[in-house]
């Protein structure tokens, strides 16, 4: 496989991945600052809320690390 397209596909992960988690803390943000507003109580379950949408990110850094370990092995 080409060594370019490999290096695209790993940008495409990470980026698209980036987007991805984006949107879902836009919402999960949002929701968290209004309830710890409500209840100072809430500041915890608003953080862990804030962090579950980052996995999103770290899955697409693990498949680029993924392809790029795979292009060092390309014998192209």
């Amino acid at each position: 496989m080409d060594p370019g397209l490999i290096a695209i596909g790993a940008g495409l992960a990470i980026g698209l991945a980036g987007i991805g988690t984006g949107i879902a803390q836009q919402g999960a943000g949002a929701a968290a600052v209004g309830a710890t507003a409500e209840d100072r109580k809430m500041f915890g379950t608003g953080i862990i809320f804030m962090a579950l949408p980052e996995t999103i990110v770290i899955f697409g850094f693990v498949i680029a690390i993924l392809l790029y370990a795979g292009m060092s092995n390309f014998n192209g």
